[in-house]
């Protein structure tokens, strides 16, 4: 439980104590050692036995020290989950001893039966064998729950004939392909010195919190992670009383617990705050490299659940939990940076650093523009689907806003090769220098997929549940494959700043559709963006298949990210992953009405039928009486019957075995319908029925109660 006295203990003195830091790492073995494990990182190196046994060595007697007894190799399956695979660091001797053992070999590599993960038609389901292989730009660290701890070692894991079974290694792979690129078109503008690249990402984590009795009583919250049914009471958002507003003392107690857990584990979070719907948060981390920042923010949620309890709260993770209200995302704040930390998506205050800037900036509008497809099957979940397009949440259709300021720039430089910066002052592109381009280039656009923010792109699309890796392996391939057509370019010519300028004005010019600085939320948009050509993918089984077009797999495939079996795995497994959340969704709707409603209701009109009738016999007008009891009788029969045509359309959909595009379509087509026609019929009864008799939690019970 928590216990740590802030009055006492500062931040820095536990600050990274389960993670096996460098500052933890050379308490056990010397610099040169770990000058080697650096090596192997940045790709100079292959890690050999020799080595890993030093390391292996320092993290069991770290471990041992901490007080843990077993390690585990923590991995990212297609389940959208992670998962782990515990051992023990006894190994028995003679005379009914014990050593305590863990060797390079078992930290480098481990083996289970991965013959329950999905594989989307990878494998046979007979060939069970799959390998986790340890990540090492991904430090290990110590999980504790209630005093028992573990070593985590956060790993790969793929197949036995090598095909990516997991999220990392694509990501890895795509970290790779963008970082070569990236440095292809640096080294044809003069940069000699940059030697590395990183795609930075700083996830901000939005997610619910409700009171732990309630979400016991919901069927639907436990098990499907968002309600099926229910209706807003008397308030809801509509005040904006809390947005940024005071944080209950419950909920700080809880911060405080979640942040100290965080902090222990070397995950920098570091803002908080309230979100526009009721019991809604954010907490959001320090920017760090993808796969890193993607491993932190798994763990981050996993955290924040496991805290979440301890304070009889649940914390609720799914997009759109509650109808009426704010969904959840998780915004994905992308940018690249040279290893001394030099942001490539910041304007500089010379010609060079802007000529780089612009370059990779249409880079990225080209990238988002040509992939479009692409990037919004980096969104597509069930979960989304009931989030993206409504007020809170930017719509399906890609888009990018520039702010006015950036956009005139572009479109003067693209057009006359010259960008007026007063009226005394005219700069031409490759001539003269550029105008100094001001930190803040933009406003901040909350209804936009995809914005810039001055520094950094902010993909807004991402879903709270969602692990970071899926967005970031398109975003980084899209980006990649742009990037060597830029370096190409320049690496042919002799005129590096006429084709420099060329490159800027063709991406701009020929991308510029996907520009727009207004409002993504009006019903102009819809329209204008449809007649802009842009693709509208307003659903996940619409969207996903986009990544099995030829367009797709050439790029996944050139850029060395994905295969083409790989790819054609996944796109099954998602959607295979849409139908049965859907087939979970439905089935519980079921459940609660046959069980809890329908039951519930039939005893209420009982009731109520007796009271009129009482009323009557004292001569007494009940005739607004009997509407209500009217109205309740026929919503009753409507739920009744929309469950069974609910049953009748997922059993249909179940019978589809061979197709998982057609079934995905008909959960989509019928099912979802038919969940939507019954609730309408449930939830009036809740409007009309005395809240004592309703059997379940209602939406104040859930979004006012802490």
């Amino acid at each position: 439980m928590f216990t740590i006295d802030y009055a006492k203990t500062p931040v820095t003195d536990f600050y990274g104590i389960n993670c096996f830091t460098e500052a933890e790492m050379s308490k056990y073995i010397s610099d040169p050692i770990i000058r080697q494990l650096k090596e192997v990182q940045r790709g100079q190196r292959e890690m050999n036995e020799e080595l890993a046994d030093y390391i292996a060595s320092a993290m069991k007697q770290w471990a041992l020290s901490r007080g843990a007894t077993h390690f585990c190799h923590w991995f990212q399956p297609l389940t959208g989950l992670t998962a782990e695979k515990h051992d023990s660091f006894i190994s028995p001797t003679k005379g009914g001893k014990v050593l305590l053992e863990f060797s390079g070999k078992e930290l480098i590599k481990g083996e289970g039966d991965a013959s329950s993960f999905p594989n989307g038609g990878l494998r046979e389901t007979f060939e069970a064998r799959g390998y986790t292989a340890w990540d090492t730009s991904s430090p290990a660290f110590l999980k504790e729950v209630h005093g028992v701890k573990t070593l985590y070692i956060p790993t790969a894991f793929f197949s036995y004939k090598g095909e990516a079974l997991d999220k990392k290694v694509p990501l890895l792979r795509s970290n790779q392909a963008i970082e070569k690129q990236a440095l292809r078109v640096l080294r044809a503008l003069g940069n000699t010195s940059a030697k590395r690249i990183t795609v930075n990402i700083g996830p901000e984590q939005e997610y619910f919190l409700v009171d732990r009795k309630y979400y016991e009583q919901r069927t639907d919250l436990r098990l499907a992670g968002r309600t099926v049914i229910g209706s807003l009471g008397a308030k809801s958002q509509e005040q904006n009383d809390h947005y940024y507003g005071t944080i209950g003392d419950r909920v700080t107690v809880f911060m405080s617990e979640l942040n100290y857990e965080l902090w222990k584990l070397g995950i920098s979070s570091k803002t908080q705050h309230k979100e526009s719907a009721p019991n809604q948060f954010e907490i959001a981390v320090v920017y760090d490299a993808a796969n890193l920042s993607t491993d932190h923010n798994q763990l981050l949620m996993d955290v924040l659940q496991m805290v979440a309890l301890r304070h009889g709260m649940v914390a609720l993770l799914h997009e759109k939990p509650f109808v009426g209200v704010n969904g959840s995302g998780k915004h994905d704040n992308w940018s690249l940076a040279t290893e001394d930390g030099t942001n490539l998506y910041a304007p500089g205050s010379n010609v060079e650093d802007n000529v780089q800037f612009l370059i990779f900036l249409t880079s990225f509008i080209k990238a988002m523009d040509e992939y479009a497809p692409l990037i919004r099957c980096g969104a597509a979940t069930a979960g989304n689907d009931w989030r993206l397009g409504s007020s809170e949440a930017p719509p399906a259709v890609i888009s990018i806003y520039l702010g006015e300021q950036l956009t005139t720039i572009l479109e003067t430089l693209s057009k006359e090769g010259n960008c007026e910066k007063s009226a005394k002052e005219v700069v031409k592109m490759g001539t003269t220098i550029l105008p100094e381009l001001p930190k803040d280039l933009t406003d901040r656009n909350r209804t936009s997929p995809i914005a810039f923010t001055g520094n950094k792109f902010e993909y807004r699309m991402v879903g709270s549940s969602q692990s970071m890796a899926g967005p970031n392996i398109f975003i980084n391939a899209a980006v990649a494959q742009v990037l060597s057509e830029a370096a190409d370019r320049l690496e042919a010519t002799t005129d590096k700043d006429a084709e420099s300028h060329k490159i800027i004005s063709d991406f701009y010019q020929n991308h510029k559709r996907i520009i727009f600085n207004g409002n993504g939320y009006s019903e102009e948009w819809a329209k204008e963006a449809e007649e802009r050509g842009l693709p509208q993918y307003k659903d996940t089984v619409s969207a996903l298949p986009q990544m099995a077009s030829e367009k797709s797999i050439a790029l996944l495939e050139g850029q060395g990210v994905l295969s083409r079996g790989e790819t054609l795995s996944r796109l099954e497994i998602y959607l295979e992953g849409y139908s049965k959340q859907i087939n979970v969704e439905a089935s519980t709707m079921i459940e609660m009405c046959r069980k809890e409603i329908i039951p519930a209701m039939i005893t209420y009109l009982g009731t109520l039928s007796e009271a009129i009738w009482k009323q009557e016999s004292l001569n007494l007008d009940v005739a607004k009486q009997k509407e209500l009891l009217t109205l309740l009788h026929e919503s009753l029969t409507q739920t009744m019957e929309g469950v069974d045509l609910l049953h009748q359309a997922v059993a249909a959909a179940k019978q589809i075995q061979e197709d998982p595009l057609a079934q995905a379509k008909a959960y989509r087509d019928t099912v979802v319908t038919r969940m939507e026609e019954l609730r309408t019929h449930v939830d009036l009864m809740e409007i009309h029925t005395d809240k004592h008799v309703w059997p379940i939690p209602s939406y104040d019970d859930l979004l006012f109660r802490l």
